[in-house]
């Protein structure tokens, strides 16, 4: 039906209502009377006139408002509409399929073996992917050997092998608690999300917490170090970084998924804004895993001193008795300052620690993770010293509380490097990446070892309960990625990395010039 057909069949309609309310049963469109008879019937007329318009106004209105937002001409009819909707199809999930009774549980065989995502978009990778290649650059011209592998095994807790797609593990030694358990989950999810990927590798992966590889065992004609995987690394060793079990959940002390983690303290940021929080510097951890934890507590608020730092000591066994309700990280983000500082080497505190849109004052670190490099003094944290942190605290909640506009921007934009460049998927992008790379470095073709099984979320997940259970049912992907992972960014050039290094070294030196500049006013002004 024609635009003009409808707004006669909308007039018509309208006069029909016009005839009924007249009594009238001719079908001629009503005459209005001459206007000089200025009559009670005219007025009468005129109202009908108006209300037939407005009635026809209003058909035209619903046909307009469907073309346009649905995609469908819907004719108009004195009694009916008919409208259609588009149903597309929805993406089938796979959950776990856990066997029951007394059978040993087996690996489905329904899972997609083919990746076809159907967004054709590929972001770039945020930029600390480039370590990735500083990270392998050792064997860049050797390639690896089965022989370095092997030799990895001494301090490792297991052998990881991927061939067409499926996962086989080795296991060496028991890590502490569940590490080992959720960084191969991890590892799983990341082949559910990119099925048929990732090439055939071969590794080892140590789950304690220092780097073991020494660079300077490795120099000269003795290049062949054994390539290992870790959580950290440091500038003296080779481990290879990874992203670290807590991402899928920490179990033992109730800290949930990553993606789950970050909306929480998302919304602990909402409850407070920046400029109303405590003034303060705030810290709460386990003092005893190392020796600069128990010098940061020489810090806190005293009856004869003030350093501006409000420091807690974290009881877990206490904590865990009375089911960690004291301990929820989005409760945690009520201080204007919040600080970072490593344990026994590297801490997972520190993703969570920058989300809480306070300013980092992160006490300068010896060991590093996969992501913290990418990260800038003055613009995501404020560097601390680690010879004079009481000092040091005092004066950057000083600064910070006198141009509170630059504090409160370093905190959020920390919080925003850490949700934008830090979610899931560019984790899950990091491991493949880094696999990948890895992968193309090897000399020889990757076996299933003679010891090793096949691994499945299902031979994991299904034998657990409590919070293991519930967190790998949370983290777990159950279709593959709609998209292809994001583009790999290029090593850095020599120049381009020195530039990149340096001029850390001279924002964290600027920092330390105006605390010394701030002490030795503040003394001089005590002596006089």
């Amino acid at each position: 039906m024609k635009k003009n057909d409808r707004l006669q069949n909308a007039f018509w309609h309208a006069s029909g209502i016009y005839r009924h309310f007249r009594g009238t049963r001719t079908s001629q469109w009503p005459q209005q009377p001459p206007l000089r008879k200025k009559t009670a019937t005219t007025t009468s007329f005129l109202f009908f006139v108006v209300f037939f318009l407005f009635v026809a106004a209003s058909i035209l209105l619903g046909w307009f408002r469907s073309s346009i937002f649905t995609g469908v001409a819907i004719a108009i009819a004195p009694q009916r509409q008919v409208s259609t909707t588009t149903k597309w199809p929805t993406k089938p999930e796979f959950d776990l399929e856990c066997t029951t009774g007394n059978v040993t549980q087996s690996c489905p065989s329904n899972y997609p073996t083919t990746h076809n995502p159907i967004n054709p978009d590929r972001p770039s990778c945020p930029s600390y992917f480039r370590w990735i290649h500083e990270d392998l650059r050792h064997w860049k011209e050797t390639g690896i050997t089965r022989d370095m592998v092997e030799r990895a095994r001494k301090t490792a807790h297991f052998r990881l092998v991927i061939i067409n797609g499926k996962a086989y593990m080795e296991k060496y030694k028991q890590s502490f608690q569940t590490r080992d358990v959720f960084t191969l989950w991890g590892i799983l999810q990341l082949l559910r999300l990119y099925p048929a990927r990732l090439p055939d590798l071969e590794l080892m992966f140590d789950c304690n917490d220092r780097p073991v590889i020494r660079a300077r065992n490795f120099r000269g004609p003795n290049r062949g170090a054994p390539p290992l995987f870790g959580y950290c690394s440091d500038g003296s060793s080779l481990d290879i970084v990874f992203p670290d079990w807590s991402f899928w959940g920490w179990a033992e002390i109730n800290i949930k998924p990553w993606s789950n983690v970050l909306k929480d303290i998302e919304e602990g940021n909402k409850r407070t804004k920046w400029k109303d929080r405590v003034p303060y510097a705030y810290w709460k951890g386990n003092p005893t895993v190392a020796q600069i934890r128990r010098d940061l507590l020489k810090c806190n608020v005293s009856d004869k001193v003030d350093w501006n730092a409000r420091l807690y000591v974290q009881h877990w066994n206490k904590e865990s008795k009375q089911k960690f309700k004291h301990s929820k990280l989005e409760d945690q983000c009520t201080h204007r300052y919040k600080i970072y500082v490593e344990g026994w080497a590297w801490s997972v505190s520190e993703k969570y620690i920058l989300a809480c849109d306070s300013m980092t004052l992160l006490v300068r670190p010896h060991y590093f993770d996969f992501f913290s490099r990418g990260m800038v003094p003055l613009q995501h944290y404020w560097p601390i010293s680690d010879n004079k942190k009481c000092t040091s605290l005092k004066f950057a909640v000083e600064w910070g509380n006198n141009f509170t506009e630059k504090a409160e921007g370093i905190g959020e934009a920390a919080s925003s490097f850490i949700r934008e460049d830090l979610k899931m998927d560019y984790v899950y992008d990091y491991m493949f990446h880094l696999l990948n790379e890895y992968a193309k470095l090897l000399k020889f073709k990757p076996t299933i070892p003679s010891g090793g099984a096949e691994l499945c979320s299902e031979k994991l997940a299904c034998s657990t309960d409590g919070n293991w259970r519930k967190f790998m049912e949370e983290s777990m992907v159950k279709s593959p990625s709609d998209t292809i992972p994001c583009s790999m960014p290029p090593p850095y050039d020599p120049p381009a990395l020195k530039n990149f290094i340096d001029n850390k070294i001279k924002l964290t030196k600027q920092v330390e010039a105006w605390e010394n500049e701030y002490w030795k006013n503040k003394n001089k002004n005590q002596n006089n």
